[in-house]
């Protein structure tokens, strides 16, 4: 039986040969970086409020939603209060030169990942249109992509200037093999911007990003995006992700799977709102997975919960989903695995 490292390999690869279905995040080593704790930390946990970070924002995880937002009521906490002003209102948290009792706790997560099964994978969130709107405000960043282009260029590539520091910087310390970047471009229905105005604002800016992963020893980039994305496939495919995670079932995803087959990978299947809610069970957890598991083969698809890492709000979920996509692979293939990522809580 390969190794979820190895059965990972065999998914992406084109005309490879998985023996089961990845299960998960389970190849994933997940490790957190000074950059991770300073900038995105201290995250709020489920049902904490009013949690600022290191760009100055507040983000809360209100009990009953499926993840933490950025605060922006009343409008006092919105950060960039004046789009035209903008490089008066952000200050970029600290890249580099950290302690190094910081990178020590780095190191230690990095020596606790076993590679026989799972890749050494930082993470980045929130991404780069996610940190426009929470500076922003959604609505007021959607209409300044239209109003005032020239200044939202500029932040972009402020935030990629930045991003760009932050990679090289871990790149140097540690030496990931896969990259796990957050960044939500739409909602269930639709992408938030047109794919045109999306690439003009953001593909290069991901190109940039990613192909400097590629470039510096990263085997795989794995994107979150748990909405709808369809349309901005081919984009992804152009900044070079290896996996999406996270498309919601809107997309039509067993369709995208067959068009784009050994080019791009598909980590979801299993909406959170199916079996993440306060209704949950383990009968439902069951159907949902074998039923949707049932129109797919393992080459380019991953199983997962379409949120956007190894949790869910009903703590048992993430768990009980594994363990169904476990007996599905025993039944189907006659073998299987679950492994938990590794993860550790800032």
């Amino acid at each position: 039986m390969l190794t979820p490292r190895e059965n990972f390999i065999e998914t992406l690869k084109p005309g490879g040969n998985p023996d089961r279905f990845v299960n998960q995040y389970e190849y994933m080593g997940l490790v957190f970086t000074p950059q991770q704790m300073v900038s995105s930390g201290p995250r709020p946990e489920y049902g904490q409020l009013n949690v600022k970070n290191g760009w100055g924002c507040e983000w809360s995880w209100p009990e009953g939603t499926p993840g933490p937002f950025p605060v922006h009521h009343p409008a006092d906490k919105i950060l960039i209060k004046d789009i035209e002003d903008w490089k008066s209102y952000l200050k970029a948290p600290q890249t580099e030169n950290f302690p190094e009792d910081f990178w020590g706790i780095t190191y230690g997560m990095v020596a606790g990942v076993d590679r026989k099964n799972q890749f050494v994978s930082t993470m980045t969130a929130p991404g780069i249109f996610e940190l426009c709107h929470s500076f922003l405000e959604i609505q007021n960043c959607l209409i300044n992509f239209y109003e005032y282009p020239d200044e939202m260029h500029d932040l972009i590539k402020y935030l990629c200037d930045w991003e760009m520091r932050v990679a090289e910087d871990v790149v140097a310390h540690i030496h990931p093999e896969m990259v796990f970047h957050h960044d939500d471009w739409g909602s269930q229905q639709s992408t938030f911007l047109a794919p045109a105005m999306f690439e003009d604002f953001f593909l290069e800016t991901y190109k940039t990003i990613y192909g400097y992963y590629h470039d510096h020893g990263v085997q795989y980039v794995v994107h979150h995006c748990d909405s709808y994305c369809a349309t901005l496939v081919d984009d992804m495919i152009e900044m070079g992700i290896d996996v999406w995670q996270g498309g919601m079932s809107s997309n039509d995803i067993p369709s995208l799977v067959e068009k784009y087959k050994g080019k791009i990978a598909f980590m979801t299947g299993f909406d959170n709102a199916w079996v993440d809610n306060a209704d949950w069970n383990e009968e439902t957890i069951h159907e949902v997975v074998f039923r949707e598991l049932d129109k797919y083969t393992p080459n380019s698809f991953i199983p997962c919960l379409t949120g956007g890492g190894a949790e869910t709000s009903y703590a048992p979920v993430y768990d009980l989903v594994g363990a169904e996509v476990s007996k599905y692979n025993e039944k189907r293939f006659g073998c299987s695995s679950f492994y938990k990522p590794t993860m550790v809580k800032e």
